[in-house]
């Protein structure tokens, strides 16, 4: 087995479909399944099963497939680590970053790094925090950058807190919010669960949801065009925008605060371009 099988296997496994997988890869069809012959041969033992359902995966397999993965992840290591032996600040850095970030603070930072470090490129993948997480952990990324408090067992810096807001097109009493129509949008464990403890100390009945959408933009948008009120945080909101806006805060009048972290795994600071992004957001504001 090589580097081309490792991908193989590992693609297979995600994409349970031969079709998927070839073209993921850019090889024919009749290469990925006569490769795939060939090494069944070599291991003696049975790696898939095709049905017209996809691929399903034999116990055997899946152990070759955590093998593929591991050599995967070690070879990768071993570029990047000779890669920056000369301390050059180069090669391509991997980040995993929650989606709202992203999209609202991101560009403009690697737009700024890049100009500081040409020769750097970027892998980037999106997602809720919790997945970032496990990125991070599981070494599928260098750096990982995630809104709220999570539980991590190695470094972290903060990189920003921001307040939470109740948000309206016209100015509303804030004791009467449980009477008021609230949008609702999907958003990570963390924030739901700090919107959610603020409103249980403030208010003994439940807040009165007329409208659940699928992120804070769209919520935002229904704000601003009076369909009720939203509870969101800071990032997504401008200067400009025609909104009426409290900040929300405890009983005892502390204001309730996010904050955005970016994580790392200690080892990850041996690679000279983890290094200098991580000094590079240390003075970032």
């Amino acid at each position: 087995m090589d580097e081309r099988d490792w991908a193989i296997l590992s693609t297979l496994f995600d994409e349970k479909n031969i079709t998927k997988t070839a073209d993921k890869l850019s090889i024919s069809q009749p290469a990925l399944t006569y490769r795939l012959q060939q090494i069944e041969q070599e291991m003696g033992v049975k790696i898939v099963h095709r049905s017209r359902r996809g691929v399903s995966f034999t116990p055997q397999g899946e152990y070759l497939v955590r093998y593929a993965r591991d050599m995967q992840l070690q070879l990768r290591k071993t570029k990047e680590y000779l890669q920056n032996m000369d301390h050059k600040v180069q090669g391509t850095l991997r980040l995993g970053v929650s989606s709202i970030f992203a999209r609202y603070k991101l560009p403009t930072i690697l737009k700024n790094f890049h100009e500081q470090y040409p020769e750097v490129e970027f892998n980037v993948t999106t997602g809720w925090s919790e997945e970032v997480v496990n990125a991070v952990y599981q070494e599928k990324v260098h750096i990982g950058i995630i809104r709220g408090d999570y539980n991590w067992p190695y470094q972290r810096k903060l990189l920003m807190e921001e307040g939470i807001y109740i948000v309206s097109k016209q100015p509303i009493d804030v004791e009467e919010l449980p009477n008021l129509s609230r949008i609702y949008y999907n958003t990570d464990t963390s924030l739901k669960k700090l919107i959610d403890a603020w409103w249980h100390e403030r208010y003994s009945r439940p807040p009165l949801i007329t409208m659940e959408v699928d992120k804070m933009e769209t919520c935002k948008e229904m704000v601003l065009n009076g369909l009720g009120y939203a509870i969101l945080p800071s990032i997504v909101l401008d200067e400009g925008e025609n909104l009426f806006k409290t900040r929300c805060t405890t009983r005892d009048n502390v204001p309730v605060t996010r904050r955005t972290w970016m994580i790392f795994r200690n080892e990850t600071l041996e690679i000279s371009v983890t290094r200098a992004f991580v000094n590079f957001l240390d003075n970032w504001k």
